[in-house]
């Protein structure tokens, strides 16, 4: 390559995203070539821990993630009659629910079948840190905890997000596509606005969260 930089096919994939239609239109095409090199196509690769499939429903991504986490549950299950609330609480949100959170922000807008998949694991740790019965209504548990659902997990993290972007105008590759958006028939209070992210709308309590 002109830069000097050596292509490595043993640790470079390649994928083709896009809609149905788009897909089947390259479905032939089993191989890229790069710079005299051939890479053969994969149908989901693996990029910072997130697994990117080509629909971006990042189904292999949260069955990943829901895999990784019940291994870990199943050990706090084993060893949970040994352990205090407060001890069996610390083990899960480190080893279950920081799993669920790396990079949740990715699935949002994703399949209600995806987001159900991390839901499940975190109503498991829920039921394991609680000792609750299998049938046990996991809201309650959730509130007792004071955990956040999945879906609001990932609306928050993008709210945070957007508010501190908006408030420092820092990334800038971020804030240069943000932009308040006004309703004029809105009967939301004067200080709260929703906000648009390229034409994508954000959690309406993006600008109402509190300074940090």
């Amino acid at each position: 390559m002109q830069i000097g930089l050596q292509l490595n096919p043993d640790k470079s994939e390649t994928l083709f995203m896009g809609t149905a239609t788009q897909l089947r239109a390259v479905s032939s095409l089993t191989s890229v070539s790069v710079a005299d090199v051939d890479f053969a196509v994969a149908d989901s690769i693996r990029v910072l821990g997130v697994t990117l499939d080509r629909r971006l429903t990042f189904n292999n991504h949260a069955s990943g993630v829901a895999r990784s986490c019940n291994l870990h549950a199943r050990a706090i299950r084993h060893i949970r009659h040994l352990l205090t609330l407060d001890l069996a609480q610390t083990l899960a949100c480190r080893l279950v629910l920081s799993r669920i959170d790396y990079c949740n922000s990715v699935v949002h807008g994703a399949p209600f079948c995806t987001i159900q998949k991390l839901q499940g694991v975190q109503n498991n740790a829920a039921r394991i840190v609680l000792q609750a019965p299998r049938r046990s209504d996991v809201n309650s548990l959730l509130q007792t905890l004071h955990w956040l659902p999945v879906e609001q997990r990932i609306n928050y993290k993008l709210a945070v997000l957007t508010f501190k972007t908006q408030q420092t105008s820092s990334p800038q590759y971020l804030s240069q596509h943000i932009s308040p958006a006004h309703a004029t028939l809105d009967r939301r209070p004067p200080h709260c606005c929703a906000c648009h992210f390229d034409g994508h709308h954000l959690p309406d309590d993006c600008s109402a969260l509190p300074h940090p």
